[in-house]
């Protein structure tokens, strides 16, 4: 099957994508298309526009600033994983963007067209979620700040209004005693996991604190596992992180479908769980487990 009849567009600058994105309740924005494209072959998206935005160079860079590191929308995958900028000031993205499907994927998606989709079995919108990233979307109105927590809202729903586009996302840098665990499960490397964990946490005298533990493919949106996470604020030791598994079962709410029940996802977190946990405590630096 192939893609229903539009109209192609491509714009120069922000102001004209908004614009035209305002003024077309049947417009797209295409970056990478890596999930669009597909999406519209099968008649699964069948929007009345393309735009463009590749040509956009303000969308372009990755750069770090009064400790933030800004990553432009259309930061293509392969980028953030070649960057020595990515890899020292966030490494968990470092970790995280290795496991997004293929290289021939990684090579045209960006980072942008990822986020705004929201796939909630995708792995970057949970590292933004752990990392307590910004989005800053643009419109017709000017632009404003979305915390991530926010800004993720439902399967392939975001925050984003219909005239507004994300143009950038900021990063607080890693701190020095601040270390970091990616480990996801998938029947094939490069499918979509069945389930995912996404870490970070203080390291000190063999303790860990400030944890925070972003899930995703086992539910509707990335998720933050407060009370597994509460669970280990005092201690790191077995009892705790039994404690912590036994808590993931308020903190999820997996469900049934062709990839797998929902208890097996929850099984499959808690076994991410204390992996995750044995990895923060064994690294020697923040960068990898």
């Amino acid at each position: 099957m192939k893609a229903s009849a539009f109209e192609y567009r491509r714009a120069r600058s922000v102001a004209e994508a908004c614009g035209w994105l305002s003024s077309n309740d049947g417009a797209r924005l295409l970056a990478g298309g890596q999930s669009l494209l597909p999406a519209m072959n099968m008649r699964l998206a069948t929007p009345s526009l393309l735009i463009d935005i590749t040509a956009i160079d303000e969308l372009r860079g990755i750069a770090t600033a009064a400790g933030v590191l800004r990553i432009g929308a259309l930061v293509r995958h392969v980028e953030l994983l070649r960057s020595a900028e990515v890899a020292k000031q966030a490494p968990l993205l470092a970790q995280a963007i290795a496991h997004v499907a293929h290289p021939a994927i990684r090579n045209r998606g960006t980072i942008g067209g990822n986020l705004a989709h929201a796939d909630p079995a995708s792995e970057l919108p949970a590292c933004m979620l752990v990392l307590g990233a910004t989005m800053i979307a643009s419109g017709p109105k000017g632009e404003r700040r979305i915390a991530a927590g926010e800004f993720f809202q439902g399967v392939f729903e975001t925050a984003l209004a219909g005239d507004e586009m994300l143009i950038a996302v900021e990063v607080p840098v890693a701190k020095p005693a601040q270390r970091f665990s990616f480990l996801e499960l998938a029947r094939r490397s490069g499918d979509y996991a069945i389930a995912g964990l996404a870490c970070s946490a203080m390291h000190r005298g063999g303790v860990l604190s400030d944890v925070k533990l972003g899930f995703f493919a086992v539910g509707d949106r990335p998720v933050l596992a407060l009370g597994a996470a509460a669970a280990l604020a005092m201690s790191s030791d077995a009892a705790a992180v039994e404690a912590a598994k036994s808590a993931l079962a308020q903190d999820l709410d997996p469900q049934d479908d062709l990839q797998g029940s929902a208890a097996l996802r929850l099984h499959l977190s808690r076994v991410l769980l204390e992996r995750s946990v044995a990895s923060l405590l064994t690294q020697e630096t923040g960068g990898a487990p």
